[in-house]
């Protein structure tokens, strides 16, 4: 069955491979694993989760694989793979992306309340950090503003190319207690006028993130924090700012 999986199952987190990795029980490896070491425990394994486009589950692991993909077919490190292809052309001149250890300078620290105190929780702190398929960009507001525009103009994807990631992922049989709504890891919505919704959250360690697209509108709105805060519910106030109902659809955490 593994036979199956595509590279388009890998992006919209269709591919049934599960997530065996034993992070809780050797958080200390995990602290320093990068790509290659998150990928290998699938490697390992005989059995998917579901057959490969039936259903979803995020998988992080797909994204490591990916990127040595990308390594293996281009010939160069995933991390300079991104910032010749995204990073320089989108004009985010001080993002970075994860290749050791956390940046010393110019980066926020993240952080988590325990018993009702603030804990640094990041990169040495949170496993599974310093693998950079899967994230691992050190940005801005700002330089993510910059990295969408340059989606929207076409600097980065060709336009049928970035239409297609941005499109729902239909496949069949589909046989998931929810309707499809991914496209290439972007999550795809509507709002109650039909406006299409285009988002991605992340959250690592203490660190949590939106990120929500509506082209039609010329509309981009992120929130970059070094904390937990609710998402949906600031989401949804900041779109009704633009009198924006987004629809009442499953919302992958």
């Amino acid at each position: 069955m593994a036979q199956k999986i595509k590279i388009k199952h890998l992006l919209s987190h269709t591919s049934g491979l599960p997530d065996n990795r034993q992070v809780s029980k050797d958080t200390v490896f995990y602290l320093t694993a990068k790509d290659a070491e998150n990928w290998y425990p699938v490697t390992q394994t005989d059995t998917l989760v579901f057959v490969p486009g039936e259903k979803y589950e995020y998988s992080n692991p797909a994204y490591n694989g990916l990127a040595l993909i990308v390594e293996k077919v281009s010939g160069r490190k995933w991390q300079q793979f991104v910032e010749e292809k995204i990073l320089q052309p989108s004009g985010m001149t001080s993002s970075t992306i994860t290749d050791g250890a956390h940046p010393e300078s110019g980066v926020s620290h993240g952080y988590v309340k325990v018993d009702g105190k603030w804990r640094e929780d990041d990169y040495g702190e949170e496993p599974t950090f310093a693998a950079a398929g899967n994230g691992g960009v050190w940005s801005s507001v700002e330089e993510l503003a910059r990295y969408e525009m340059a989606l929207r103009q076409g600097v980065i994807l060709k336009k049928d190319l970035l239409e297609l990631s941005r499109s729902i992922m239909h496949y069949h049989p589909w046989d998931d207690s929810v309707p499809p709504f991914i496209g290439y890891s972007w999550f795809i919505s509507q709002s109650t006028d039909g406006l299409k919704i285009i988002s991605h959250t992340g959250t690592q360690g203490g660190f949590y993130a939106d990120f929500v697209s509506i082209p039609e509108k010329s509309f981009l709105y992120v929130v970059l924090c070094n904390r937990s805060f609710p998402r949906q519910e600031f989401r949804k106030k900041i779109l009704a700012m633009i009198n924006l109902t987004p629809q009442e659809l499953y919302t992958p955490k």
